[in-house]
């Protein structure tokens, strides 16, 4: 008689999915800042990951408000309380927003559910950390990418960023309360997608468009 065996894909946890997120968005955001010139390109060093050279500042101040804020992020994404990451890039002397990069995060259907006509939807099937991360690497191609169509970013900028989370959570001490700081007259483009299976991100860049 013979046996057989099938090796099937983990489903991955709640913790493992904050953890793929909030690695996404370190490097996200690195190259972000690296990309639209936001810090000088000599303070990046490179960095091998997703199958992708990336941009990592170097910068020990940024490194620090970085590591600090992505924490909170991951502390966030395992009480499934986070609904939105955007990082605001604006302009040093009239505080003027030109960018704004928004992060949608959907927490997925993790067990059979019915909908309002009475039809069972499934979860959705596991997935590997490599196709995951796999996903990932299509968005951060993409960001790389914006340099194609967004445009010239003039004069010193600054970032921010913005966290949108339940109305009932607590905001953290280095946290404080900020407007949408929504750009008028924007431009809008819808990046990819990826799924952990227990979090879902939306990637979108609006820009400040002809007057």
């Amino acid at each position: 008689m013979a046996a057989s065996t099938k090796q099937e894909s983990k489903a991955i946890t709640l913790k493992g999915s904050a953890e793929l997120v909030t690695e996404f968005f370190g490097y996200g955001i690195n190259n972000i800042l690296y990309q639209r010139g936001v810090y000088p390109s000599d303070s990046f060093k490179r960095e091998q990951f997703y199958d992708l050279t990336l941009f990592v500042c170097d910068n020990k101040e940024l490194q620090d408000y970085l590591s600090k804020v992505l924490q909170q992020i991951k502390d966030w994404l395992e009480e499934n309380t986070l609904q939105r990451i955007v990082m605001v890039i604006s302009e040093v002397d009239t505080d003027e927003v030109k960018e704004r990069w928004q992060f949608d995060i959907q927490k997925e259907t993790t067990g059979k559910t019915e909908d309002n006509k009475g039809e069972t939807s499934k979860p959705p099937p596991p997935k590997s950390k490599k196709d995951i991360q796999r996903e990932m690497r299509d968005v951060i191609r993409q960001i790389t990418a914006s340099v194609t169509f967004l445009p010239l970013l003039d004069g010193q900028c600054a970032f921010d960023l913005l966290a949108y989370t339940s109305r009932d959570q607590d905001i953290p001490e280095c946290w404080e309360e900020s407007q949408a700081r929504i750009i008028a007259n924007s431009q809008e483009v819808r990046l990819r997608s990826f799924s952990t299976t227990v979090h879902k991100v939306d990637t979108m860049v609006s820009y400040k468009g002809d007057d």
